[in-house]
């Protein structure tokens, strides 16, 4: 298995990714990963930081694409970069996935243009798998469309449905639609039409959600338009993030609830660690033809390991196959 790895996706590349890849290989030995970026910074980085990367092999890519840099870059004014170069290399057949940190809407237009599109999937998704109290689910679309049509939201779904259950291993995954209420007439016209062809799946749809239901577990697989999606998944990170800070402030207030914390230090790390975003690997760029995965901006050593284990998860399952078959039952003329 061979992981293709941006070297410089994210704010802290390429030294967390370094570390990452190097905490990967320890774990799985097995795995063999290509670095791709600039090699000169790459091993300047190592040798600044003592750390041994002579398991890795480097493909030379000169430029960086930003998290300031406009999506199109990938294609034209940076088509050298680590994130241009290593998508060209996965779609070329000489990677079994990408990986990366980088710019999101840059891995995104990058993995529709050039890895390309699965037959019959009309639009990739951006498709974070994120924390519930019930387990992890995914939330597909979270940002790659805007604006969608309901025959979109109907491969999300199937998309999620797949990957939760050959990769997650989530048995008959739960699909839900996120709508402004849980009863049948709730939402627009896009809402309303995408209900009814969830329905003629055979899924398992169990209907509308509201956003306030989905830290609960209520669903497996949350469907949405990518608009709405990346509401939810940003007001979801910023809640938490509130809620642990608060947290914190009110264990460190005085000697009595710095006390009591230490009385409970366990389980408040056990509780920190059930929501922690970098064990689960990020994102999965659903509807593309190899295994794309892109993991947070800020992500460290440990969520650049869990994107990698996650990409290698992905290219073993077989998941990119069943994905065309069950898409090709529902080809119309709906183009």
């Amino acid at each position: 298995m061979k992981i293709l790895v941006d070297a410089f996706g994210g704010d802290n590349a390429p030294l967390e990714v370094l570390k990452g890849c190097i905490l990967s290989h320890e774990k799985e030995p097995e795995t063999e990963i290509v670095l791709v970026g600039k090699r000169s910074d790459i091993e300047k980085c190592a040798e600044d930081n003592g750390l041994d990367i002579s398991a890795f092999e480097i493909f030379d890519a000169e430029e960086k694409i930003t998290m300031e840099d406009d999506a199109g870059v990938v294609l034209k004014e940076k088509s050298n970069s680590s994130m241009s170069e290593g998508l060209r290399l996965v779609a070329d057949g000489k990677g079994d996935a990408f990986v990366t940190a980088g710019n999101s809407g840059a891995v995104v237009l990058g993995a529709t243009m050039i890895v390309k599109r699965i037959k019959g999937i009309k639009r990739p998704a951006f498709a974070p798998i994120m924390p519930s109290s019930k387990g992890p689910f995914m939330l597909v679309d979270a940002g790659a469309n805007v604006e969608v049509r309901p025959e979109m939201l109907r491969q999300f779904g199937i998309m999620g449905s797949v990957y939760m259950e050959k990769i997650l291993g989530v048995n008959n995954p739960r699909v839900a639609l996120a709508n402004v209420g849980t009863e049948e007439h709730k939402g627009g016209l896009l809402q309303h039409r995408a209900f009814e062809l969830l329905r003629q799946t055979d899924l398992n749809f169990i209907g509308n959600t509201e956003a306030r239901d989905i830290p609960a577990g209520v669903a497996d697989v949350i469907v949405a338009d990518g608009f709405t999606g990346n509401i939810i998944a940003k007001m979801y990170e910023g809640a938490a993030k509130e809620l642990f800070g608060k947290i914190k402030g009110v264990f460190y207030k005085n000697l009595r609830t710095k006390l009591a914390a230490l009385l409970i230090k366990k389980e408040l790390y056990e509780l920190k660690q059930y929501f922690d975003y970098n064990k689960y690997g990020g994102a999965v760029v659903l509807g593309v033809r190899k295994p794309v995965l892109k993991t947070h901006g800020s992500a460290n050593a440990v969520a650049i390991a869990a994107v990698i284990k996650a990409a290698v998860d992905f290219s073993q399952s077989g998941a990119i196959d069943i994905i065309e078959d069950k898409i090709s039952k529902f080809q119309t003329n709906e183009e």
